[in-house]
């Protein structure tokens, strides 16, 4: 929200009262609290008539510090409220005559006593500060408070994260709203609205509001960062890295790790798609389609009209179209898929839950005791109410009987058009509540599945989220063009998720709205196989291959079978996720944060720790990309390149750039036809360019999600001595442009002569 008119005017009606000293320190309970005067105090007088600010600094981690800055202190306490990590570490405080400095492992804030100011600092030097106006309490129009947070913005700094936003990647210059919101992938709306953002300098800013936040990056006052709130109190943390990883790493301390998805969600799903007709023997002839065309199938999805249409959401099977779901769905698991069908938080009026969840108090109600009702998306549907702890167990138990019958998964959509004007069951805060609805709506369901399938196969296909929702994984993009546009869009809104914290993110392969060209299908297709997950989905039309041109029906079988080999090495990096934060699919100014020309880059990506992609967006086939420095090479023809440049060339519709980092060894599977088998019996370990005595190791773990061992390389001149270790199988190692040499079981060490 802006607040100023200008560089020297503030906006009519507003009044901004920021600190001007610090006039006492106050430290109790491992926390250190300033009181803070919004007037220079030249005589006792001056103590009378006017704000003072409430400003409390502790550190729950090593490398984070919490500002807390109230105005009034004695509103109630509003809820929810994020889950944060719920700890103080003891914070060191040195106060001298004219400043106070915090340390918090290697994060240093530092305020001046006189003359108000902030200043955050690690062992690289100055990160950020701010000036007087870095705190304020303001007044606005119609009685509204407000408070603000600012940070200066330095020359070259770019920002990056709060959630899965679709405009630019860069944040700077952007105005952001933190307000979820269905507007599929083309303005600036989100259905993830995330209060975090990464600087290219090593930091991040962690907005501890569930509520509406408004940040202003470089659009109010361009040399500055700014994010307000209504009322009277501002909460953020400030994290330090020095690298981007690490920051991401402990905002998700902070907030949540991502649950490790079972193996088999890595594979190929296919849907229904929306709006098409289907039923038991449509949903046989893509399968068996796909099974009889070499397509390795992981999951089958049911989209919406598996229910009865006016009744969304009922949770039974339109038995017009399937007559006998539980054999439909043992044959479907026969041919060994998955099962995921779709679901939301919203009940039509037609549903016959309607009347029950009216009835049990389990549907959001408006103040005068109605049950809250629009026409919008579904006639007179009603919304349930999470924080109503007998509603999740009602809602759960509707959930559990699909589950019974063989359903494996939910994708969770919806959950973004949160009404305000309601009440709750807990006294919950409807301005809270709106983007916080997604984590608890997610946050059901999938403690549902741990608790029926265990927590190694829960996973759900969700599209809103905000603070903490990383945790149930996955995330996908919502509702895309079938255009090259929509496909960048898509993935500069998934770059910005991950960025966010969020360790997995897919989209629909092909677009979404309409239907693509198969030109742009089999591209899209390359992509999405070459993201954390994927799947074919779409609105009006079938989205199998065949349907385009057979082309596409080799193209997709081509990179289905390629994303399943490389699951040795997916899964390993699924494991470090679970354990670090540090997303699967990430932007490559998260990997290569010293390299300056990664830091706009939106077009292109790493998948995991060491593989490049760069997907194609036109019909030329032209694929634009960058290396950074060293001897890339290319996974499928092995052509070695040297980096540190910009590089454009054609590739045909089995190819796009597609690299492999040097001084990688990648493991690759010995199954192309599924995602899940033993990782290890028959691996290839790939060595790519080996700077000489360089050790290199990779771990290794199984479907399971669990470490088994390592694989280690070392190139002393002309030859490269590997050395295995956890496992006894046998395994092969390549060095792209030699001969591939095999190991038996139980042969720890073998040498390679280049």
């Amino acid at each position: 929200m802006k607040f100023t008119n200008g560089n020297w005017l503030v906006r009519e009606g507003y009044q901004i009262h920021f600190p001007r000293i610090v006039h006492e320190v106050e430290e109790r309970d491992g926390a250190v609290t300033l009181y803070a005067p919004c007037k220079y105090l030249n005589h006792r007088g001056d103590t009378l008539d006017g704000p003072l600010l409430t400003i409390k600094i502790s550190a729950p981690v090593d490398d984070v510090i919490r500002v807390q800055t109230w105005h009034f202190k004695g509103g109630k306490a509003r809820y929810p409220q994020f889950g944060v990590l719920d700890q103080m570490k003891e914070i060191e405080l040195e106060e001298k005559e004219d400043a106070v400095h915090f340390t918090s492992g290697g994060l240093q804030l530092s305020i001046t006593k006189k003359d108000f100011s902030l200043s955050f600092k690690n062992a690289a030097g100055n990160l950020t500060d701010a000036d007087g106006k870095g705190l304020a309490w303001i007044e606005g129009p119609e009685d509204k408070t407000y408070m603000r947070g600012q940070l200066r913005l330095g020359v070259g700094e770019h920002l990056y994260g709060l959630g899965e936003r679709f405009t630019p990647f860069v944040k700077n210059g952007q105005s952001v709203d933190i307000w979820n919101k269905d507007g599929g992938t083309s303005s600036e709306q989100s259905y993830k609205n995330i209060p975090f953002y990464l600087s290219s300098k090593g930091y991040g800013i962690f907005v501890n509001h569930p509520e509406e936040v408004n940040f202003e990056l470089g659009s109010e006052t361009v040399s500055r960062s700014q994010f307000s709130v209504e009322g009277e109190f501002l909460d953020y943390y400030f994290i330090n890295g020095p690298t981007p990883k690490e920051v991401v790493s402990r905002y998700t301390e902070l907030t949540g790790k991502p649950a490790l998805p079972p193996a088999w969600s890595f594979g190929l799903w296919l849907s229904t798609s929306f709006t098409t007709d289907y039923n038991e023997e449509t949903v046989n002839h893509f399968v068996d389609g796909m099974a009889e065309r070499g397509i390795p199938l992981s999951v089958f999805h049911f989209d919406c009209f598996w229910m009865k249409e006016f009744e969304w959401s009922n949770f039974i099977w339109d038995r017009r179209n399937f007559p006998d779901p539980e054999g439909m769905l043992k044959r479907l698991k026969d041919k060994g898929l998955k099962i995921c069908v779709w679901i939301n938080p919203y009940i039509a009026q037609k549903s016959p839950l309607f009347d029950e969840g009216a009835e049990k108090g389990y549907l959001l109600k408006k103040p005068d005791g109605d049950v809250w009702q629009w026409d919008l998306w579904q006639a007179g549907m009603g919304i349930v109410d999470f924080t109503n702890p007998d509603a999740c167990a009602w809602f759960q138990e509707k959930l559990k009987a699909l589950l019974d019958m063989g359903v494996d998964s939910f994708k969770t959509d919806f959950g973004e058009r949160i009404p305000t004007d309601v009440v709750y069951y807990d006294g919950s805060d409807p301005q809270k509540m709106h983007n916080y609805y997604a984590y608890q709506y997610n946050d059901v369901v999938f403690d549902l599945l741990k608790r029926e399938k265990g927590e190694e196969e829960a996973i759900v296909f969700a599209r809103s989220a905000t603070t903490g929702g990383q945790k149930f994984p996955v995330h996908w993009g919502g509702d895309c063009d079938s255009t090259y546009d929509a496909m960048a869009e898509s993935l500069r809104g998934g770059l910005s998720l991950t960025t966010s914290g969020f360790g997995y993110w897919s989209h629909d392969i092909g677009g979404f709205e309409n239907t693509a060209t198969p030109d742009v299908f089999k591209r899209w297709t390359a992509f999405g196989l070459l993201s954390s997950h994927s799947r074919f989905h779409g609105s009006s039309s079938y989205r199998v291959p065949w349907n385009f041109d057979e082309e596409a029906v080799d193209v997709a079988r081509h990179f289905t079978k390629l994303k399943n080999s490389l699951m040795p090495y997916l899964y390993e990096q699924a494991v470090q996720n679970s354990k670090t934060g540090i997303p699967v699919m990430r932007s490559m100014v998260l990997e290569f944060p010293d390299d300056p020309l990664c830091e706009t880059l939106d077009r292109q990506y790493m998948l995991g720790d060491s593989v490049l992609v760069a997907p194609i967006f036109n019909e030329e086939g032209i694929g634009s990309f960058y290396l950074p420095k060293g001897k890339w090479t290319h996974l499928l023809t092995g052509e070695v390149v040297e980096g540190g440049t910009w590089i454009k060339e054609k590739y045909d519709y089995f190819s796009l750039p597609l690299f492999v980092r040097p001084n990688t060894i990648l493991p690759v599977g010995n199954s192309e036809e599924k995602p899940v088998y033993d990782y290890i019996d028959g691996v290839t370990f790939k060595i790519y360019s080996l700077d000489n005595d360089k050790k290199v190791t990779q771990n290794l773990v199984n479907a399971q999600g669990e470490y088994i061992g390592t694989v280690s390389a070392i190139r002393q001149g002309q030859r490269i001595t590997v050395t295995t270790s956890g496992f006894n199988q046998s395994y092969h190692v390549e060095v792209p442009g030699y001969e591939k040499v095999s190991a038996n079981a139980g042969e720890e060490t073998i040498e390679i002569d280049l």
